[in-house]
């Protein structure tokens, strides 16, 4: 599967910050310090109902840990995947009377689309879970021989009970991760399981949907969380840097693919850092495909909305914050890239070289893009009201904020 291209970073002068990032796992701020290439994975859409701004803000904000590891000269190796196959899928091309398939392949385009407009930069690998299952089922494989899987009535769950770390991701007591199980795919009430909240790693198939050759598996098609640890594992190994995601990703999600990933590989942990970002909501509800209050990217551009203004409506929101998208919110934003412009369109204007300065400490600082922006704005305000004479402050400002922010003026 190919990603989206990329857009091009300009290069500043002088070395951005380590990124100092808040991990879901420990409650509490790290400082990354990767190597010369920094390793990230972040989970991607189920190819239906995108891309919303749900899934925009959370691909902003990793867009920006990407941008922040670039301005350090490091290289980026990030991995993103599709869930082309799960039961929601199934479940919208049935309601749809589609193919399955087909929504999945129009969906991801959609989403490339939508990504491309939005300046994010792409994975260096982008999987679909359906090419992932020839490297799935060797690992389910593996975990049933560690003993740490095993079969109920032909489908195979893993034992949350086999590795010592489990709950280390998202430190829940067993009530609250049995309702969340629950309510994100899960099937904690199913009898014969170890563990109401054991987790399926392969689904033997089902009459009249489609699977795949599971080989001693049999066939079947994979669960939701081993489908990432493979992706990841095969392209960044373990101990990669960040795992991202949606704060909704913490259960059951990233804590289980963390546990699938330690026993597979016997090492700890399965990531530096978990950074998770927070939900967007409309008229007082997480936004989201079940409630069907969406705000979508593509429709905001079929109404000419540009790009940069939506960007800008996700930068002036804090990653972790939990927010509502507004019909003001994006008013603020197009105001606010209209004064930008303006402002580097001149000739000339007040010095900028401390600006980048400003920009680079917010986003090291557990990526504050609001206050990246603030620093922005006043110096805008200084041009507008006093100008300057330095006649490389508006192309200093303008790569900067390119870089830096992915939004081109």
């Amino acid at each position: 599967m190919h990603a989206w291209p990329a857009s091009e970073v300009p290069a500043l002068p002088g070395q951005g910050r380590d990124l100092r990032i808040h991990d879901t796992a420990t409650g509490g701020p790290v400082t990354l310090d990767p190597g010369p290439v920094a390793r990230i994975y972040v989970c991607g859409i189920t190819p239906y109902d995108a891309t919303h701004m749900g899934h925009a803000a959370t691909y902003n904000a990793f867009d920006l840990v990407q941008r922040v590891w670039l301005d350090t000269k490091r290289q980026v190796h990030y991995v993103q995947n599709v869930t082309d196959i799960d039961d929601p899928l199934l479940e919208r091309a049935e309601r749809d009377d589609v193919d399955w398939a087909a929504l999945a392949e129009r969906e991801t385009a959609l989403f490339r689309e939508d990504m491309t407009a939005l300046r994010m930069l792409p994975p260096r690998h982008y999987i679909g879970a359906v090419e992932a299952i020839p490297g799935i089922v060797p690992l389910v494989e593996r975990l049933r021989d560690l003993g740490a899987a095993y079969e109920l009535d032909g489908d195979i769950y893993f034992s949350v009970d086999s590795d010592p770390h489990f709950g280390e991701v998202s430190h829940l007591d067993a009530a609250a991760m049995r309702l969340l199980s629950a309510e994100r795919g899960g099937d904690p009430d199913r009898p014969g399981k170890k563990d109401p909240v054991d987790p399926m790693l392969w689904m033997a198939a089902r009459e009249g949907e489609p699977s795949w050759d599971g080989g001693s598996l049999g066939r079947g098609r994979p669960g939701w969380h081993i489908e990432c640890v493979a992706i990841a594992l095969d392209h960044l190994g373990m101990g990669f840097d960040v795992q991202g995601g949606g704060s909704d990703l913490v259960f059951p999600h990233h804590e289980m693919g963390a546990s699938h990933a330690q026993v597979l590989t016997g090492e700890f942990p399965m990531a530096k850092a978990y950074v998770h970002a927070g939900m967007v909501a409309l008229h007082g509800e997480k936004m989201s495909k079940s409630k069907g209050n969406l705000v979508f990217v593509s429709a905001l551009r079929r109404e000419g909305v540009d790009p940069a203004a939506i960007r800008l409506a996700l930068l002036a929101h804090h990653y972790r914050a939990d927010w509502e998208w507004t019909d003001q919110v994006l008013q603020d934003a197009r105001t606010r890239l209209a004064h930008w412009r303006a402002a580097v369109s001149r000739p000339d204007g007040p010095s900028a070289d401390a600006l980048v300065e400003e920009i680079r400490d917010a986003l090291a600082e557990d990526l504050d893009a609001p206050a990246a922006l603030a620093a922005v704005d006043r110096w805008v305000v200084l041009q507008e009201s006093k100008g300057g004479t330095d006649a490389g402050a508006p192309g200093v400002v303008s790569r900067a904020v390119d870089a830096l922010l992915g939004v081109a003026l």
